[in-house]
């Protein structure tokens, strides 16, 4: 099956009411390959995209996004240094420079933040002019490279940086840093935020330009951190502009709303998203998924089956039931995944499982 064409017709409704089955599965493999360089049983030496195949099931080729590559002026420079277990970034520009402190960790490839970049108002205030002087350029050797290894397992997909509140909570500041930060020196925080917005918006030109039709604002929201007044405040402003600029391509876009949803469902319908990726019903979220379709209306669910059910401590006859469930309620308009990621505990074999639902779904429809 040509997934990639399954995929654009279902994102953009010429799939005959078909629906596609997206998992992901990058934390899995990544925790199996960490831990002893190996997959288990059939799938030891097979490459992410062999795996995929080999179940039969597309993949949300997120790798894209490497195709739109940050391009800073000459007056801002980086550079790194290694020390000890330390690694420390650096950029410098003509109003100061700022650093970001990482170490590894344990079990994972993961990095660990020792130090934010940002850890006072001046710092912020250099990052704004990092903003004003970034331009973004787009790759057509990274497209093809990603191409050439992905091939029909999906249509090209990428995120984008993290908006406002979300860029200052994940990748600047931390959460209650930054929440002081918007209390505290509020004008400065905003010039920030403006100065961020006209960056993506050069961004956004580039990604207009480029084939990939299929855009995910990958800012990890999460009501627990994120309040509604924020939201309402500083995130769906930028979503309103952001996305009247996209669909103005033909883009199909949705944004990563996980964690808890309660507190910000209200305004799914605002948003001016054609879907919203990632929301995770009970018993591992805080929503069920009849309230996510009361909020949701017409727009599309992407994931929905909560990672949880991938384990063996919950018997396979909850997950085909919450499968069935999730198809009534939002199917066409609807890419199936989990939510968020099976761990590396999960059942492979569940995977294949789902997958013979959605196949057996489809083929009703004819």
């Amino acid at each position: 099956m040509n997934f990639a064409k399954l995929h654009e017709d279902v994102c953009f409704k010429k799939s005959g009411g078909k629906i596609i089955w997206q998992p992901r599965i990058i934390c899995w493999y990544d925790d199996k390959m960490f831990e002893d360089g190996k997959l288990p049983g059939k799938y030891e030496g097979m490459t992410r995209p062999q795996i995929y195949r080999d179940l039969g099931c597309s993949a949300r080729i997120y790798e894209y996004g490497n195709c739109f590559i940050p391009v800073y002026d000459s007056t801002v420079k980086t550079r790194s240094e290694q020390k000890g277990g330390m690694y420390i970034s650096y950029i410098d520009t003509p109003v100061g420079t700022v650093s970001q402190q990482l170490k590894s960790t344990p079990n994972s490839w993961a990095q660990s933040v020792v130090k934010e970049w940002v850890c006072s108002e001046e710092d912020l205030k250099v990052f704004t002019y990092i903003e004003q002087h970034t331009d973004w350029k787009f790759s057509q050797e990274m497209f093809d490279k990603i191409h050439d290894e992905w091939g029909d397992l999906g249509a090209p997909t990428m995120f984008m940086p993290r908006v406002s509140v979300q860029r200052l909570y994940i990748d600047l500041m931390g959460v209650e840093e930054a929440v002081y930060a918007i209390a505290d020196y509020t004008e400065t925080v905003e010039e920030y935020f403006d100065a961020l917005r006209e960056c993506h918006f050069r961004l956004i030109d580039v990604i207009n330009a480029s084939p990939v039709k299929i855009i995910n604002f990958g800012d990890n929201i999460h009501s627990g951190t994120l309040s509604p007044a924020l939201f309402e405040k500083y995130v769906l402003p930028e979503y309103k502009l952001r996305c009247e600029r996209l669909h103005k391509a033909g883009k199909f876009v949705t944004s990563h709303f996980d964690g808890d949803n309660r507190g910000l469902m209200k305004f799914y319908s605002q948003t001016g998203l054609d879907g919203i990726e990632a929301i995770t019903p009970k018993p591992q979220g805080d929503v069920t998924l009849e309230e996510v379709k009361e909020n949701l209306g017409d727009m599309f669910l992407l994931d929905g089956i909560p990672a949880v059910y991938f384990d063996k401590e919950f018997p396979e006859e909850v997950l085909v039931d919450c499968v069935h469930r999730i198809i009534d309620l939002f199917a066409p308009n609807l890419i199936l995944g989990i939510s968020d990621e099976m761990s590396s505990r999960g059942d492979i074999e569940r995977v294949r499982l789902v997958g013979k639902i959605v196949d057996e779904y489809n083929r009703s429809l004819l």
